[in-house]
C-alpha cells in the first residue's frame, strides 16, 4: 500500500444516501472520506430519477406539439414537429452535469474528502481503494442497487436496460418493455410519446402490481389511449432474430417482432464486487439487515438506502444518511418516519403515502375511505386533465389519517401535503378545516377529507 489514510467516517457510495450523509457529517465537523467508483449522485442523478424525468418532460412536450398539429381544442395550430433526440439527450445531460457538479461543490464546501475509485472492504475498520488503504472508526455502506437481469435476455445490442434507454441515439420504430412496474411504464410511456410503437409484457395479472387496482386503473386507461399494447400474465421465454418469444396464460408461445427490448423487471441490492463478504454481516434476503438506527450486526458498520432493502427510494436513503451522520456525532435519533411517499411518474402520475385501504384492513384498523375525483376540480379541467382522484384513509374512531393515495396529472407535487399531514398526526377535521387555495389540484385533498366527514362541497 502506498499510503494509509485515517478518518472518523468512511462512506462507500456517493449516491443520494452517501453524499447526504457526507454533507451532514461535514456540517457536524466529523472528518469524512467518501469513496465513489463512478459519478457522484449515484444511479438517481446519473442514470435514474433525474434523467428519466428529463426524458419524460421531452416526451410530454413533443406529444403536446404533435397533438396541436392535429387540430387542438385550445386553438393552437402548428406544423408537424420533428424530434432531434441528440439535442434532447444533450439537454438532459446538461441537467445531470449541473446537479453532479453541485454535489461535488457541496462536499468540498463541507470539507469532505472524495476519493474516486472502487472500494474493497478489508474489515469493519479498513477499506482499500486502489493502492490506498483507509482506516476509519465508522464505516457507512451506501452502494445502492442495480437492475435485475434476466438470463434469457442478456443486455447488449437490441436488448437494453434503463441505462441505455435514457441515452438513446435514435428512437426505435418498435420497443417491447419487459416489466410493467414503475420503471418500465415511465420509460415505455415516454418512448410511446416520442413516436415508438410500444408493447409491455408483464407476468402478473395487471400493470403496477405493487399498487391497488383502483389506483392503477387510470394508468391502464391512459396506456390504451396512447396505443400501448399490454400483455398481462405473459412470461418471456427467449429472444432471437429481433423476435421476443413469450408464453401466454394458456401456455401458447407468441412471437413478438421488435427493434429493441427494454428489460425493467426491478432492482436488487448492490452487494457484489467490493468484498462485503469479509464483514460477514446478518442479511435480510439479498439486503443487509439493519436496525432502527441503520446499524448492521457489526457495531461500527452502518448501511443505508437500497442496499438495506425496500422501499428502494432515494428520499429514504437521504433521510437515513442524514440520521446516521447525526448519530455518529452523538445525537440521539432513530429512523421512524410516519410514511415514505412513493411516486410513479407515469401518465397520469401516481402517489402513495401511508396505508392503502387494503393495508389498513390488514392491520386490523376500521377505516373510512373516501375519494374525490379530479373531474370535479376546476384546475384539473384547465390543465386538460380530468382523470384520477385523491383518496384518504382515516380511522373511523378518531379520524386520524393513516394514508393518502392519488392518481392524476401533477399529483407528484401533492405528496408533500400528504407526507406532512401524516407526519403531523392530522385528523380529517384538520385537513378539511384548512383553507386550500383556489383553483389548485390541492383542493381535491381538502375535498377528500370533507367527503370522508360526509359533506363534500363540490360533489
Amino acid at each position: 500500500m502506498s499510503q494509509t489514510l485515517h478518518t472518523t467516517l468512511l462512506i462507500i457510495g456517493g449516491g443520494p444516501g452517501g453524499y447526504v450523509a457526507a454533507i451532514r457529517a461535514g456540517q457536524l465537523g466529523i472528518p469524512t472520506i467518501l469513496v465513489e467508483g463512478q459519478s457522484l449522485g449515484g444511479t438517481c442523478l446519473n442514470i435514474g430519477c433525474i434523467p428519466s424525468k428529463a426524458l419524460i418532460h421531452v416526451a410530454e412536450q413533443f406529444q403536446q406539439t404533435v397533438h396541436h398539429s392535429q387540430g387542438s381544442p385550445l386553438g393552437i395550430e402548428v406544423d408537424v414537429p420533428t424530434l432531434d433526440i441528440g439535442k434532447s439527450v444533450e439537454w438532459k445531460d446538461g441537467i445531470v452535469d449541473r446537479l453532479t457538479t453541485g454535489v461535488a461543490a457541496l462536499l468540498k464546501k463541507h470539507k469532505v474528502q472524495v476519493i474516486h475509485g472502487w472500494a474493497k472492504v478489508v474489515d469493519g475498520k479498513t477499506v482499500d481503494v486502489g493502492d490506498q488503504r483507509i482506516q476509519c472508526e465508522h464505516l457507512l455502506l451506501a452502494t445502492g442497487s442495480k437492475s435485475v437481469n434476466l438470463p434469457m435476455l442478456p443486455i447488449g445490442g437490441p436488448i437494453i436496460s434503463s441505462t441505455e434507454a435514457l441515452a438513446p441515439k435514435r428512437i426505435p420504430k418498435r420497443l417491447i418493455v419487459v416489466g410493467g412496474g414503475y420503471i418500465g411504464l415511465e420509460l415505455g410511456i415516454a418512448y410511446r410519446k416520442l413516436g415508438a410503437e410500444v408493447s409491455v409484457v408483464e407476468a402478473q395479472d395487471r400493470i403496477l402490481p405493487a399498487y391497488d387496482a383502483e389506483l392503477t386503473q387510470p394508468v391502464a386507461e391512459s396506456l390504451k389511449q396512447l396505443g400501448v399494447k399490454v400483455f398481462l400474465k405473459h412470461s418471456v421465454t427467449g429472444f432471437e432474430n429481433n423476435t421476443l418469444q413469450v408464453r401466454d396464460p394458456s401456455g401458447e408461445t407468441l412471437s413478438l417482432e421488435t427493434d429493441q427490448v427494454l428489460v425493467a423487471v426491478g432492482r436488487k441490492p448492490n452487494t457484489q464486487g467490493w468484498n462485503l463478504e469479509a464483514l460477514n454481516l446478518d442479511m435480510n434476503g439479498s439486503a443487509i439487515k439493519i436496525d432502527s438506527r441503520c446499524q448492521t450486526s457489526m457495531r461500527n458498520v452502518w448501511a443505508i438506502g437500497d442496499l438495506s432493502g425496500e422501499p428502494m427510494l432515494a428520499h429514504r436513503a437521504m433521510a437515513q444518511g442524514e440520521m446516521v451522520a447525526e448519530l455518529i456525532s452523538g445525537k440521539s435519533r432513530e429512523f421512524n418516519p410516519a410514511a415514505i411517499p412513493a411516486v410513479c411518474f407515469t401518465d397520469p402520475e401516481l402517489v402513495v403515502v401511508g396505508k392503502t385501504p387494503d393495508e389498513a384492513k390488514a392491520a386490523g384498523l376500521d377505516c373510512i375511505v373516501s375519494s374525490f375525483p379530479f373531474a370535479a376540480n376546476g384546475r384539473a379541467m384547465t390543465l386538460e386533465s380530468k382523470t384520477g382522484f385523491v383518496r384518504v384513509v382515516a380511522r373511523r374512531d378518531n379520524h386520524l389519517i393513516v394514508g393518502w393515495q392519488a392518481v392524476g396529472v401533477g399529483v407528484s407535487e401533492l405528496s408533500t401535503a400528504f407526507g406532512l399531514s401524516l407526519e403531523m398526526g392530522s385528523r380529517l377535521e384538520d385537513v378539511a378545516g384548512t383553507i386550500h387555495a383556489h383553483p389548485t389540484l390541492g383542493e381535491a385533498v381538502q375535498e377528500a377529507a370533507l367527503r370522508a366527514l360526509g359533506h363534500a362541497l363540490h360533489m
